[in-house]
């Protein structure tokens, strides 16, 4: 009986913290993944929100995936319910439990004599925004603010598992009040589908540009190359990506094939790591090819200081956050002339593109900015003012509150 009161308790407590604190405005967000789950979706929800939240409430609508994480917490300025059993099915549960859960809190909402102060944001055409669309539809007073951040082909965002990513993908945007985008790539894919060309908006995602930009002593980088076998006359390729198909390291490696005085470094790990490591002892050069993993900040930057070129030869991309945060670091980037990349990347002036599925063009890419030294500080520092000038989190966080104040008037 003790126990039973402790839960309902605790439950009571729960939704109180549901309530507007000081009247601000409330945001609930949906979104498959978050925290400690990390991405460049679940990164952008923690830096907004971290930097909002004197002016909104933040709750938030996830699957559980594992039973080690907690139902219900607090992380920085978000409150976090998890649903589902902890398990990786979990995602399919959202749409219709992530729903409910939201609209009981909606119930229990009380909006101000002047507006419905209540902001749905559903973050990518994913599970955790199907159940804002189903909680739109129940309260058409509520605003819908649908957030593209995909990196997928266009092909599989409108084909993809039998036609339902086209289908929601539609449904979304003509739902939405308002569509943010993170790149006019994803912009034009959401008009295409019937968003509406003015209330889409492209806000991309930032970079902490104060993360990748730590000293490196001239030891620590000595000591760097010893552990690597790396000598002074020899170069140093990075690339920071998730091991799938769409990054093309694939690519990178056999590009790798055809510069014999450099090494690569690979950060991230992915389905296709094995497949990878594979075709490095295939060609011989498994020795100048690093796997180093999954990376923590800190450690990153010391590669990216070690670092020449950084280079991703995408065969898509959202955006490619991963190519700004090296700019901000100061280092030359190599891309593809692909999904949201051509927003920053201008060839020969903050970086330079190479052709999709070419391991030559890309290899002679990679030579020209690891041989010449000039052109290479000049990319580096083109690249580096534009990420410093267009893309810190202050400033998209300050474009991101200005759509949910637009949103919540009368």
């Amino acid at each position: 009986m003790v126990a039973k009161k402790r839960i309902l308790l605790h439950n009571k407590l729960k939704m109180s913290e549901l309530q507007p604190k000081i009247n601000k405005p409330i945001i609930l967000i949906f979104s498959t993944a978050y925290l400690p789950l990390t991405g460049g979706a679940e990164l952008a929800i923690k830096y907004i929100t971290d930097n909002l939240a004197e002016n909104f409430d933040f709750v938030l609508f996830t699957a559980r995936f594992s039973r080690s994480l907690s139902r219900f917490e607090r992380i920085g300025a978000v409150e976090i319910h998890r649903i589902g059993f902890g398990l990786p099915l979990d995602k399919y549960l959202l749409p219709v439990l992530g729903y409910l859960k939201a609209r009981r809190l909606i119930h229990n909402y009380k909006p101000t004599a002047n507006s419905y102060r209540l902001i749905l944001w559903g973050m990518m055409a994913s599970y955790g925004s199907i159940a804002a669309y189903f909680l739109k539809k129940r309260s058409p007073e509520a605003k819908f603010l649908l957030t593209l951040q995909e990196g997928d082909s266009q092909e599989y965002l409108e084909k993809g598992r039998l036609g339902l990513m086209g289908f929601w993908l539609a449904r979304l945007v003509k739902t939405a009040d308002k569509v943010q985008t993170i790149s006019f790539y994803l912009k034009r894919l959401a008009v295409k589908h019937g968003a509406s060309f003015n209330e889409t908006e492209v806000v991309p995602n930032g970079v902490d540009l104060n993360i990748f930009n730590k000293n490196v002593s001239s030891e620590e980088l000595r000591e760097l190359k010893i552990r690597h076998g790396i000598t002074d006359k020899q170069k140093v390729v990075i690339t920071a990506s998730r091991l799938v198909y769409k990054n093309a390291v694939d690519v990178l490696i056999k590009a790798m094939n055809e510069i014999s005085d450099a090494h690569l470094f690979i950060a991230g790990t992915g389905p296709d790591e094995s497949k990878l490591k594979n075709l490095a002892e295939e060609l011989k050069i498994i020795a100048r090819i690093h796997f180093m993993g999954d990376m923590t900040h800190d450690a990153l930057s010391k590669y990216y200081a070690l670092a020449h070129v950084f280079a991703r030869p995408s065969r898509s991309e959202g955006l490619g956050s991963a190519f700004l945060e090296a700019m901000g670091a100061g280092l030359p980037v190599i891309g593809t002339n692909v999904g949201g990349i051509p927003d920053f990347l201008k060839h020969n002036e903050t970086g330079l593109f190479c052709e999709i599925d070419n391991p030559c063009d890309l290899a002679a890419k990679i030579k020209r900015l690891i041989h010449d030294e000039g052109f290479r500080k000049n990319i580096s520092a083109e690249g580096r003012k534009l990420a410093r000038e267009n893309y810190s989190w202050d400033k998209i966080t300050q474009k991101m509150s200005a759509i949910f104040f637009r949103l919540l008037r009368p």
